[in-house]
């Protein structure tokens, strides 16, 4: 069986260091190119320079919110494309419509999931490509 997520490219924007670099590890592990981004400029700054498979995305970030990073996205021809999945504190049912309204093709609250979990959805969500 063809490993679908095999050299998939991630941009990981999470500024809670060790959360960030305990997902980009646990991703490669599996195959996946992570690239982590601090904040919401730092992320489009990276999405204009090369092309990404997912974006993860917090929404609680320095300098832009992911909200904000998701308007961009959107109004961005050469970005607008790209899926994101929100990993977030944030689960108002607010949030999470605001999120899905954006364009988010998923949308998790990082207390209510493991790591081990989070990587499963992301798995699944290249099979389902």
């Amino acid at each position: 069986m063809q490993d679908t997520q095999s050299g998939k490219k991630i941009l990981l924007v999470e500024d809670e260091p060790m959360l960030s670099n305990l997902l980009k590890g646990r991703l490669e592990k599996d195959g996946f190119q992570v690239t982590q981004a601090k904040d919401g400029d730092e992320a489009l700054i990276m999405l204009r320079k090369d092309k990404f498979d997912l974006v993860l995305l917090d929404i609680i970030l320095p300098k832009i919110s992911g909200f904000e990073v998701m308007e961009t996205m959107k109004s961005d021809p050469n970005i607008q494309e790209v899926p994101i999945v929100i990993i977030s504190n944030l689960g108002q049912e607010s949030d999470v419509e605001k999120g899905q309204s954006l364009g988010a093709v998923g949308y998790f609250i990082k207390a209510q999931l493991s790591i081990e979990e989070l990587v499963s959805k992301i798995k699944e969500f290249f099979s389902n490509e």
